[in-house]
């Protein structure tokens, strides 16, 4: 009775590991390319706005196009909320075709700057509500699927001279999960890891450059996209309370899709 047991307990054991669907990762390769800018106009209040391009298979073919704009509110100088809105235009292959699906999407998120010694932190928390239009092989069927997307941020900044104008290291790490009626398996959406360098450039603007690596789990739960990324993003700091003649230090700061 009991070697009966033992048979039925790896037999069960067999089928359900047979029943459950194999994992299954892709590896793509992107380029990335985006320009964010943050404006203050006064002690409280201010805005942002920025544009993003990807393209897959490094740049043969299109990725998404995304734009975003939102008003900032500065609680202090390293703590601000930013509300918006964001549009993207989502591609996928249809018989060798191109076609985009709209993505309207509305956030509010939490920033907050700190220092460590040299080390600047960038603490960021988004919530995301999106809707992205339902296409059938290739056109839109009028139908629009919902969820939420909690996003945590946290990027260094790492000094490596005392001169400015050498490039810092710089390294992030994204975490992001959903929630809705059409996410059943995929509750962890994606974590995005990034590491580069950083470097200031002419009055207000900054760029970093490097290697992000985003693993994003699909709908179904047992897929996963394995993204290799050369990202490039440029930024603009404005500062109007401040005299044209005043050096304006460019904020460690990092926006994405």
């Amino acid at each position: 009775m009991r070697y009966a047991a033992s048979w039925l307990l790896i037999l069960c054991s067999t089928l359900a590991a047979a029943q459950t669907p194999a994992k299954q990762i892709t590896d793509n390769q992107h380029v990335w390319l985006s320009v964010n800018s943050t404006m203050r106009f006064s002690e409280r209040w201010g805005a942002i706005a920025d544009f993003h391009v990807r393209r897959t298979n490094y740049i043969a073919d299109p990725s998404f196009y995304f734009v975003r704009g939102g008003a900032s509110y500065w609680l202090a100088d390293n703590l601000s909320l930013v509300a918006g809105y964001g549009h993207m235009w989502l591609a996928s292959t249809v018989n060798g075709k191109a076609a985009f699906a709209d993505e309207n999407r509305v956030y509010q998120q939490i920033l907050y700057s700190s220092r460590i010694k040299t080390v600047s932190v960038l603490n960021r928390f988004r919530n995301e509500q999106r809707w992205r239009e339902v296409l059938d092989n290739g056109k839109s069927t009028g139908d629009f699927s919902f969820s939420s997307r909690l996003r945590y941020l946290i990027s260094l900044g790492i000094p490596v001279s005392k001169n400015p104008k050498f490039p810092q290291i710089s390294i992030a790490n994204e975490l992001a999960v959903q929630f809705g009626q059409s996410v059943v398996y995929s509750a962890f959406d994606q974590i995005r890891l990034f590491g580069g360098i950083r470097q200031g450039f002419g009055r207000g603007w900054s760029y970093d450059l490097g290697y992000m690596l985003v693993y994003q789990q699909g709908a179904g739960g047992n897929s996963y996209n394995r993204n290799h990324t050369v990202r490039l993003f440029f930024y603009y700091t404005l500062d109007t309370r401040r005299k044209p003649s005043a050096v304006q230090d460019t904020p460690h700061h990092f926006e994405d899709e």
